[in-house]
């Protein structure tokens, strides 16, 4: 069955980001029939830090990093710290091989304390994943403390904008089983 797969770039727990991609997977999931799984940098644990390369993680973390790898579709988010995504996860995608993510769908998510972190999406994100010639999602989501009520995405505006990122997810990927394009991510790992 194909896969959407949620990776936070966060260490925290509980963690609004991890939130954030989680209600955004449960949305594509159920839009679109797919399975999904989310993750985060504790699934991938402390090898992520001194790793040069996917080889040197430890066995749990390649597990993890495979599942992105394989993924028909990919839900990202990162905290913002300092105006950007954290180093761990900017760390992580530096060990991806550049045509790995190659036309794979991809919903861009982020999470700051507040709204003038907004378009880190466009700035940092959107041309990262613009290196792997990934199929970034038009709209982006991102979530400041004040759209989350005990933890959860809960503002009318977010959840709005969540609902259009996620349409547009399913579109992305009903196009690509329209062409035939799917399981091209299967052949990347």
């Amino acid at each position: 069955m194909p896969e959407i797969v949620g990776f936070a770039g966060s260490l925290s727990n509980p963690s609004r980001t991890r939130a954030l991609v989680a209600a955004a997977v449960r949305n594509s999931a159920e839009r679109t029939g797919w399975a999904g799984a989310v993750y985060d940098l504790r699934d991938i644990g402390p090898s992520l830090g001194a790793a040069s390369g996917i080889g040197d993680l430890a066995p749990e973390a390649r597990d993890v990093v495979k599942r992105i790898l394989n993924a028909d579709a990919l839900i990202v988010g990162t905290p913002v710290y300092k105006g950007s995504y954290t180093g761990l996860f900017k760390h992580l995608f530096d060990l991806i091989e550049p045509a790995a993510l190659k036309d794979r769908p991809i919903l861009l998510t982020a999470t700051g304390g507040g709204d003038r972190h907004a378009l880190v999406i466009e700035h940092q994100i959107r041309p990262l994943f613009g290196f792997f010639e990934a199929a970034t999602i038009a709209t982006g989501v991102y979530a400041s403390s004040a759209d989350f009520e005990d933890g959860e995405p809960s503002s009318p505006e977010l959840l709005t904008r969540l609902e259009t990122a996620t349409r547009q997810l399913a579109t992305a990927i009903r196009a690509q089983a329209a062409f035939g394009l799917l399981g091209l991510a299967n052949n990347a790992a």
